[in-house]
């Protein structure tokens, strides 16, 4: 069987048992919180699904790389062919506040871009996957971006006042805390699209990645420009995510923004 097929298969049965883990502290509640950072809570969830993850994951492809949001970073994966890239809760915040909006994240890169990727919502059941040359599916069911080709009343994920503040055309919006979640609706179809303003994690991006550009959107950065997950780095530029004739449509409107900024 085709590798990337082999490696889907795992990552797919991986991400139903993590699911579970998060599913029951998610019905349970009261999950303890801290901060790990600045303004970057992290629940006994997350840490418990990577943990689960590292023990399942690492053990299958000992010669594979490991980067995880809940993992600290020693840079080894740079010297592998092939990585896992895996954020354990995506949409922490969403969790925290008892909403169905987080997602488990895994994907597989070689060579900086993603080969093949899970998003699992476990509240909704949306079991999002794709594996290069293969297609991109919802629950086994073949995804497509919507064909919308209009800013103007388009379906956006994002935050309201950010494009008001930049006085973007009127738009339906919406809000997600889970930028994978967010890409896998537009990938679907359930969205026109997302834009993020601010800078992204890979572990955020690389399972979302593949299944966009497999269901046939396009999605980069701010720039344009698309992602590289080999990096020293695991820091992105934003996030434009829609159909190709939209995508183009959001990138002339962020360079228009963006110049005027400037005047």
């Amino acid at each position: 069987m085709n590798k990337n097929l082999t490696d889907l298969t795992l990552l797919k049965q991986t991400a139903l048992k993590a699911g579970e883990i998060a599913r029951q502290y998610f019905i349970k509640g009261n999950t303890k919180v801290w901060d790990k950072s600045h303004n970057h809570p992290v629940t006994e969830a997350d840490i418990s699904v990577n943990e689960y993850l590292q023990k399942t994951l690492i053990p299958a492809r000992p010669d594979y790389g490991w980067l995880s949001e809940e993992t600290r970073d020693d840079a080894s994966r740079l010297g592998k062919r092939r990585s896992f890239v895996i954020d354990p809760i995506d949409g922490t915040r969403a969790f925290i506040a008892g909403k169905p909006h987080f997602t488990i994240c895994l994907a597989v890169i070689e060579e900086g871009k993603s080969v093949c990727g899970v998003i699992y919502n476990p509240i909704t059941s949306e079991h999002y996957s794709a594996a290069r040359n293969h297609g991109a599916y919802l629950n086994d069911k073949t995804i497509k971006p919507s064909m919308c080709n209009s800013i103007e009343n388009c379906a956006i994920i994002g935050y309201p006042q950010k494009f008001k503040r930049q006085n973007w055309p009127k738009m339906r919006v919406s809000i997600r805390n889970s930028m994978a979640y967010r890409i896998a609706m537009v990938a679907s179809g359930q969205r026109d699209a997302t834009v993020a303003f601010t800078p992204k994690s890979d572990w955020d991006l690389a399972a979302a990645d593949i299944i966009a550009k497999q269901a046939g959107a396009k999605i980069t950065d701010l720039n344009g420009k698309e992602f590289n997950f080999a990096k020293q780095s695991v820091r992105e530029n934003g996030v434009i995510c829609a159909s190709p004739p939209l995508h183009n449509l959001l990138l002339q409107e962020i360079q228009k923004t963006a110049t005027q900024a400037k005047i």
